[in-house]
């Protein structure tokens, strides 16, 4: 099993005591029928000792989404290390308080054989939509992997609650 790691930027916003968080519902044809467990962190491969992970998480966000993440402090959330298609993923996530308009997405590609053993090449969004969303839907719609990070950004933003 070969360990991969990733860095990404969980970009979040308050209205009063509401939190709401930017995911992207991953694009392709494996995932387009899919909403439970379908939506990301905007977030991407690095080499470790190659580039900074949070380098590397801002050039992946930008790269998803086509824009760049919005200014303010980032908030180091940690790493997480879960099980991934390809094997073993280490994703490192950065909080960052901010606003953007998913209207204005224009999500980077990918290729890959489709349909399966055709041998003809398709081009996929690797994001296919974006939304905000409170804490209470996100859970659902994010990866399993991803979801501690949820947690940690609620420990942040309201340590009472997160003692209860």
């Amino acid at each position: 099993m070969t360990e991969r790691f990733s860095a990404g930027v969980l970009l979040y916003r308050t209205a009063g005591t509401d939190i709401e968080i930017l995911l992207g519902h991953m694009g392709g044809p494996l995932w387009s029928r899919k909403d439970t467990g379908a939506w990301s962190v905007p977030k991407g491969e690095y080499e470790v000792g190659a580039e900074d992970p949070a380098a590397a998480a801002a050039r992946e966000f930008t790269e998803e989404l086509g824009l760049p993440v919005p200014p303010g402090p980032w908030t180091d959330l940690g790493d997480v290390r879960y099980r991934s298609g390809r094997g073993a993923k280490t994703l490192r996530v950065w909080a960052v308080r901010g606003d953007l308009d998913p209207a204005l997405v224009v999500p980077g590609t990918f290729e890959m054989e489709w349909p399966p053993r055709s041998g003809t090449l398709a081009t996929f969004p690797e994001i296919d939509r974006v939304g905000w969303f409170g804490l209470d839907v996100a859970v659902d719609k994010l990866v399993t992997g991803q979801r501690p990070f949820l947690a940690r950004l609620t420990a942040l933003l309201d340590p009472a609650a997160a003692a209860d």
